[in-house]
């Protein structure tokens, strides 16, 4: 095997073992391992303990953003660069910039759930060590699968073995960097 190891994979038949195995780890205090599952399992977010994504809250702020541009660049448009008075309407309205406003809150909160999703998720990723794992393709078929990185504080090959064993992990490999 490689002199630094990426991490250990088990295997796992079953969701509900899975997820039994994603609590024993949580509550063990690792940090930096992940579950690979065929389908979504129900709960197993909150067996890993992972908060909620930050995401929704970056689509408000670009929503808000592309409303308050759409806004202004109206007012810049017609209040302040070109000041004529048509048909007497005011120089600005809301009203009138409500089209535009609405059109820049939908781009620019497109925009930012895309971009923010891609910075969070480390995307693009043209490559990741468990792709070498012979079996992982496994993954999108039957079978279930945690991966802890060695790059965990709490990660010693021994005992991060143990752990995976007593959670009911079959097949545990480690794999390469």
């Amino acid at each position: 095997m490689a002199d630094s190891p990426y991490g250990l994979i088990a295997t796992f038949d079953r969701p509900a073992d899975l997820y039994h195995a994603a609590e024993k780890v949580r509550d063990a205090g690792y940090r930096h391992w992940d579950c690979i599952t065929p389908f979504p399992v129900h709960g197993l977010d909150k067996a890993m303990g992972l908060r909620r994504s930050i995401v929704p809250r970056l689509s408000l702020i670009g929503g808000i953003t592309g409303f308050c541009t759409g806004m202004s660049l109206i007012w810049f448009a017609d209040a302040y660069a070109n000041r004529l008075v048509v048909g007497g309407k005011p120089f600005f309205s809301p009203l009138f910039a409500f089209p535009v406003s609405y059109e820049l809150t939908i781009l620019f909160t497109a925009f930012a759930t895309i971009i923010g999703m891609f910075v969070l998720n480390g995307l693009p990723m043209h490559y990741h060590p468990v792709l070498k794992y012979e079996k992982i393709g496994r993954g999108m078929d039957d079978t279930f699968f945690i991966v802890i990185e060695a790059r965990d504080p709490r990660f010693n090959l021994t005992n991060t073995r143990a752990l995976l064993e007593k959670a009911g992990g079959k097949e545990i490999k480690e794999l390469e960097a």
